[in-house]
């Protein structure tokens, strides 16, 4: 027998949101018939601009190995070099590239959990060792600045993971306390996954930084409403940005996600419309869930966590009547679900749900 390596042998999957399709099986339901509160996109969907753009998409051609025009695209959005862009098949595939240009064996990496499972998951594929703080619930899993930097001086990591706004707790880390961090640890690479700031108003970029060792992770599928079509990118050090390069898969873009990129990247208008009307939406939801004696926890993001007696049958029992809801015990979190709000009459469906029973 070919053994794989010994971190590989050891590595366990990691659970996320959205449908799993041969469950829906088990239940007799269709994708279609689910409203799906388990996974934090805009509700919305992707601007019309890239539905059209899609249509001019050339089936037969391979695409741009190095999507040059998006990185042009999104360079220019952030008003950096596109040097410092790099896209991805999603911010997942940006993660595991990190792990595999930078982690070596026995590198410690500390996380700020409960936080994504693949920051953990793709340090250990390569022989790493995830170190974490851990938010708590009697603080409203806010982070405690003066307790991770107690961490950072006794880890001395290589690496640091932030999630910024936190998935699945919607808590912000203050970015001056990062801006002291990433002064202090020079050696440390400060991996700041801003997938969610847009659903965050008016928080400031971890790119306003402007440091060497903070790389920025964007994921266009979650605002963008891009999910079916996987899109992320990477802003950074020109020098971070080529070592990652150097072991990006050919063609990891399609030709219909780079298409999809410049077209919603082109339509602000859209983005902003509907994120507001999910600002909207959730105030009306968290004052409806907490009419139902249901305690939503505080959140900067449209997404929270609500607690409930067990996160694995409150999912399954409201599964039945075709809405998912994230189950967070694969957080460490087994008294809580994730809900990310969606349009009114879709979380109307759940309230509806919850109020004669679930």
């Amino acid at each position: 027998m070919i053994r794989p390596r010994e971190p590989v042998r050891e590595l366990q999957p990691v659970v996320h949101g959205a449908l799993d399709y041969e469950e829906l099986r088990e239940f007799g339901l269709r994708p279609e018939d689910v409203v799906d509160f388990s996974v934090n996109s805009n509700p919305y969907g992707p601007s019309p601009w890239v539905r059209a753009a899609l249509q001019q998409v050339p089936l037969d051609r391979y695409p741009d190995r190095e999507s040059r025009a998006l990185q042009r695209a999104l360079a220019h959005h952030h008003q950096v070099m596109p040097s410092q862009v790099l896209a991805g098949n999603g911010t997942a595939e940006l993660i595991w590239l990190i792990a595999l240009a930078y982690v070596e064996a026995g590198d410690r990496a500390l996380i700020l959990e409960p936080t994504f499972g693949e920051y953990a998951r793709a340090v250990r594929l390569m022989g790493g060792v995830p170190v974490a703080w851990r938010a708590r619930a009697e603080d409203g899993f806010a982070f405690r600045t003066d307790a991770i930097r107690r961490r950072l001086e006794e880890v001395q990591p290589r690496f640091v993971w932030l999630c910024y706004p936190n998935n699945p707790t919607g808590q912000v880390l203050p970015l001056d306390a990062l801006a002291r961090w990433s002064g202090d640890f020079p050696h440390t690479l400060f991996v700041v996954d801003e997938a969610y700031i847009h659903f965050a108003a008016g928080l400031p970029s971890a790119l306003s930084l402007h440091r060497p060792n903070v790389l920025v992770l964007r994921s266009m599928t979650k605002d963008y409403g891009l999910a079916g079509l996987r899109l992320g990118y990477a802003v950074g050090s020109e020098e971070v940005i080529q070592t990652l390069g150097r072991v990006r898969p050919p063609w990891n873009v399609n030709a219909m996600a780079q298409a999809a990129g410049i077209a919603a990247l082109a339509d602000q208008a859209h983005l902003h419309d509907t994120l507001a009307a999910l600002r909207r939406a959730k105030v009306e939801f968290i004052r409806a869930l907490r009419s139902l004696g249901y305690a939503p926890l505080p959140s900067r993001t449209h997404f929270f966590l609500l607690p409930v007696d067990q996160g694995a049958a409150f999912r399954r029992r409201l599964l039945a009547r075709g809405i998912l809801v994230r189950d967070a015990t694969s957080f460490g979190l087994p008294t809580y679900v994730r809900l990310a709000t969606r349009r009114p009459e879709e979380n109307q469906r759940l309230l509806d749900a919850l109020r004669e029973g679930e």
